[in-house]
């Protein structure tokens, strides 16, 4: 078992060492110049504790034995420091470098910076997910050999460097005592489909990052642009499969495998979804703060695993702030640094002054809204439905038939485009909807003003009562909010399959992520719904024909019936807000 709980700054100092280094260990010293300048750019962040010092270009034998290049990041400073293990598949330049080597290292950190196998310039092949937890244990086995390492060992890290964190926690090493996931991953598939529908954009976000981006900033630069050029050209073509190609500059094996198998249930996805093990005696949970934002791509994954620990007893923390998955990292990242700083001084340092009293912390968005803490998520709420009626109103009473209400035509020639939301590009995040919704494609069905604020807080649902004209459509669902002026503005949605047989309808729920917003009075609910939201999601052939494979594509008649309903969870305080 490993030592008791250090106190930085105390015990037997530790200096990198004057003497004889291993083989092909290059000598301390400051951090990277690039790190250290993008550092003096940054404001609003906790002042440093001490100098940092770097080792760069170490070498750590992966679980096959492949070498891992590793960094280590240190405080200059005398006292016996706690560790933390960054993976990354990015590289360890920017921002990496700055955001976990060079800030941590500053508060009284060890930091090993670690390239992925077969990125970064480690060794082997790059196998999304399947090797994570291995080579994370094998890295544990060489810092048990470091003379600098304490025995307290933490893990920080956003997206993909928050999946390698779960992969460790699924076996954790005993010296493992806290981690900090930050818009993490979890489970590979749901970022890469959703009910079926390959989500496009974020396939081919994802594919440009893991192949480009540890190359360094120039490769990856001219990946973007070259992605942004001819994003149109691969999400329209026919077939859609190994069209990607041309805009990532060629095949990309394990983006086949995950395009090649959209159900969940197949065994290309065994071991792929990582949740932290129940709890015993004999392996206690690993203390958890989970940071994300409303509009991440990855806020359910997030919300998902804060539910499973708080059910299962376990220590969390919940930050969820009015971010997309990058502005988290940018605008976001004063109060995304100090959440998890001071839950890794808390939980490594037996420092607790940072911490605040209770579990959660959420931004409420929309007029008036701002930082809330609560004891839990979600809140005490009371489900509430709304109901479209003919000439595009929304109202709380609920329909007595299955009538038809509205109709459009879906031309996947000419798809309904994605505006906003959880995206990856820069088009992310809450947006005035104005264009979106005049398009003949798009229906809208809006309440009357509020007499008084209301507040949604929870998980967003609908139930849509759909007739089709081919059998085979998608519905894309969104909550919006709509201000005294007509702006209206993006709230949270979602995408579901429809299959109908002959003239009757069929129901569909869709599952449209949770929200955290304050309707302020005089605003009006707003739903909004289409036949799909391209290039975030794969386009519907309208045929039922696999969607890599369609060739031909045929415009589908939607209709859209008065059973359906809009979910929200209303907080009860604001009840008397609506109408």
């Amino acid at each position: 078992m490993p030592s008791p709980m250090p106190r930085a700054g105390t015990g037997t100092a530790w200096t990198p060492p004057a003497g004889r280094r291993p083989a092909g260990e290059r000598p301390a010293g400051k951090p990277p110049l690039s790190a250290r300048l993008i550092r003096a750019t940054w404001r609003g962040l906790p002042a440093k504790r001490h100098e940092a010092g770097w080792t760069p270009g170490l070498t750590v034998p992966a679980a096959d034995g492949s070498p891992l290049v590793t960094d280590h990041y240190f405080p200059r400073a005398e006292g016996d420091f706690p560790t933390l293990l960054v993976r990354s598949p990015y590289g360890r330049g920017l921002p990496w470098s700055a955001m976990y080597g060079l800030l941590f290292a500053e508060q009284g950190f060890h930091v090993v910076l670690q390239s992925c196998r077969g990125t970064g310039g480690s060794g082997g092949t790059f196998d999304l997910w399947r090797n994570e937890a291995a080579d994370g244990l094998a890295t544990v086995s060489w810092l048990r050999g470091r003379p600098w390492f304490n025995g307290a060992l933490g893990t920080v890290g956003p997206s993909y460097l928050g999946y390698v964190q779960w992969a460790l926690a699924c076996e954790p090493p005993p010296e493992l005592r806290a981690m900090a996931v930050q818009v993490g991953l979890h489970d590979p598939w749901a970022l890469f489909h959703a009910d079926g529908v390959p989500r496009l954009e974020n396939l081919l976000a994802v594919g440009a990052g893991m192949t480009y981006q540890h190359r360094g900033a120039a490769p990856f630069l001219r990946a973007a642009l070259r992605l942004r050029r001819r994003l149109r050209e691969v999400t329209m073509a026919r077939p859609l499969r190994g069209a990607y190609a041309r805009a990532l500059g060629g095949e990309v094996p394990w983006l086949d495998g995950v395009m090649d198998h959209p159900d969940p249930e197949d065994p290309y996805w065994s071991g792929a979804a990582l949740a932290a093990p129940e709890p015993s005696a004999a392996r206690p949970a690993v203390p958890t703060s989970l940071v994300t934002g409303w509009h991440d791509v990855l806020v359910d994954q997030a919300l998902e695993q804060y539910d499973r620990l708080h059910r299962a007893g376990c220590r969390a923390a919940l930050l969820a702030g009015p971010w997309t998955h990058t502005s988290a990292l940018r605008q976001g990242w004063p109060e995304v640094f100090a959440e998890s700083l001071a839950w890794l001084r808390a939980h490594l340092c037996d420092d607790a002054s940072g911490l605040r009293p209770t579990a959660v912390r959420v931004h409420i968005g929309g007029e008036g809204g701002g930082p809330r803490d609560l004891a839990h998520w979600p809140p005490p709420t009371a489900p509430v439905s709304w109901h479209p009626t003919p000439g595009g109103h929304l109202t709380r009473q609920a329909a007595t038939d299955s009538a038809p209400v509205a109709a459009f035509r879906y031309d996947p020639a000419d798809p309904t485009p994605s505006l906003g939301g959880p995206l990856l590009s820069r088009t992310a995040g809450p947006r005035d909807n104005a264009a979106l919704e005049a398009r003949d494609d798009v229906l809208t069905f809006t309440g009357p003003p509020l007499t008084g604020p209301m507040e949604v807080l929870g998980p967003v649902s609908a139930r849509l009562s759909v007739s089709t004209d081919t059998g085979h459509a998608d519905v894309f669902t969104r909550l919006c909010d709509v201000d005294p002026r007509g702006r209206s503005v993006n709230v949270c949605d979602g995408l579901g399959v429809v299959r109908t047989a002959g003239q009757a309808p069929a129901t569909v729920t869709v599952a449209m992520s949770s929200a955290a917003h304050r309707f302020a009075a005089g605003h009006r609910v707003r739903w909004q719904i289409s036949g799909g939201a391209h290039p975030r999601y794969a386009r519907s052939p309208g045929t039922g024909r696999p969607r890599l494979d369609a060739t031909d594509h045929v415009p589908v008649r939607i209709t859209l019936h008065a059973d359906s309903e809009l979910t929200l969870p209303h907080a009860a305080d604001t009840e008397r807000g609506t109408p």
